[in-house]
């Protein structure tokens, strides 16, 4: 391991007059530092956490994350806005929604030069950037339009880019055959024939690579353009001479995953790097899906259990408890301040973080704190305490004790109303921030 020799100094300045520390080599006491783990974020695009086998999905075929399930952290009460936006905004800066109040999808695909500003919404990226990590970002990126803003990945957070230049020469472009992809400020024209996924994994393959040889932590914010629509063939559809399916497309996605772990223990880095995979949104489908639990309906842009309960696995072996189904509430803000505990990077100063970090139950070393979790589109929002949702449009109460199955409450029941008067001033809260 090289440290340099700032990084010396400053360690046995820590030490201090140590007597112990004084009879050891300086080599030995700089081996005893304990190195910042990487981090890898994967964010899959519409995906809800009843499409993977380890949820009890019935139709799909996901072995690499099932795998990764067994042998790391499977939380089962994950939530998020059900619309890309609002959902990836809470990610980045921590933040509900009714703090930052992007409710909607910022219309970047019909050319909107709107665009979030990262000054006034501090992002976990910046944060870590501070701390010493290189930043990268892929994929979809729906907070501005590159054309009108090149450099707003990097002042999100990011030190290098491949996203999906999503408007391009006032017209929208394509994700996945041909894609337009924007990697660092320009325009890839390598990428005839190629299916944006694969160019994707591909380059987060070759950051991971770049920061071992420069001997830096890396912070990697994988936004994953499957299994969005529209539904097309992937290469695996191709080989096989068969149709394109949204299950076809999220086995395909989960391949995709199953190359970066293979990456990370072919780079030596996988003992050092805390991965962690969770969806955006519900997934987009109308159709009914079987659950070993029993039917899932709505999806994406709906405010029910279905559009906003995600799918979020951890894993990093001898970090990460094998094989733990963690029943914590987690909010899509709290990967904020997750991130950053992991990674020793400070939160910002005099800005409202909403987020709470979910490190314990992440590391098996306790529950969360967190009773309850929002989302919100359009002019609703909702809180929820694991059984009981409250929304803010009409006060309206849902009983979710026997989910997936979920039913208007019987506001006559003692239980209902007691749901009611404990979540109604936390609702009033949010309405007000």
């Amino acid at each position: 391991m090289n440290y340099s020799e700032f990084d010396r100094r400053n360690f046995l300045k820590m030490l201090g007059g140590s007597a112990v520390a004084a009879m050891l080599p300086v080599s030995e006491c700089v081996a005893s530092v304990a190195k910042p783990p990487n981090i890898l974020l994967i964010a899959a695009d519409d995906l809800g956490y009843e499409k993977l086998g380890c949820y009890g999905g019935l139709n799909t075929s996901t072995p690499v994350l099932d795998k990764m399930a067994k042998e790391g952290t499977r939380f089962v009460r994950a939530y998020t806005s059900p619309v890309c936006t609002p959902s990836r905004m809470s990610l980045y800066t921590g933040t509900y929604t009714p703090r930052h109040k992007f409710t909607d999808v910022l219309p970047i695909h019909l050319g909107s030069k709107d665009a979030v500003d990262f000054q006034k919404w501090p992002t976990y990226a910046q944060a870590l950037r501070e701390a010493g990590y290189t930043t990268s970002v892929t994929g979809k990126w729906q907070l501005a339009g590159l054309e009108f803003h090149p450099e707003h990945c990097r002042l999100a957070g990011f030190d290098s880019w491949c996203v999906w230049q999503i408007w391009s020469n006032n017209a929208k472009t394509i994700r996945y055959w041909n894609p337009t992809l924007n990697q660092d400020g320009a325009i890839r024209t390598d990428l005839e024939k190629r299916f944006g996924p694969d160019v994707l994994t591909e380059y987060v393959i070759d950051q991971m690579r770049s920061a071992k040889e420069v001997n830096k932590p890396f912070c990697i914010h994988h936004n994953m353009m499957l299994p969005h629509v529209p539904i097309v063939q992937t290469p695996h559809d191709l080989e096989l001479n068969r149709p394109g399916s949204l299950d076809n497309m999220i086995s395909y996605m989960d391949a995709q995953i199953g190359r970066l772990l293979a990456a990370l223990n072919e780079l030596d880095i996988a003992d050092n790097t805390i991965v962690l995979f969770v969806g955006d949104n519900g997934t987009q489908t109308k159709s009914v899906r079987m659950t070993t639990a029993g039917k899932v309906t709505g999806g994406k842009r709906d405010l029910n259990d279905g559009g906003t309960h995600v799918p979020l696995i951890t894993y990093s072996p001898g970090r990460v408890p094998a094989g733990n189904i963690a029943h914590d509430l987690v909010d899509m803000a709290d990967f904020f301040p997750t991130i950053c505990e992991l990674a020793g990077a400070k939160l910002p100063e005099n800005k409202a973080i909403d987020g709470i970090s979910f490190v314990d139950p992440l590391t098996g070393k306790g529950p969360s704190q967190r009773q309850w979790v929002t989302a919100g589109i359009y002019d609703d929002l909702f809180v929820f305490d694991g059984e009981w949702r409250l929304h803010n449009i009409d006060n309206k109460l849902f009983d979710c004790r026997d989910l997936p199955y979920e039913k208007l409450a019987d506001l006559s029941s003692d239980a209902a109303k007691a749901a009611k008067a404990r979540l109604l001033p936390i609702l009033n809260n949010l309405r007000n921030l």
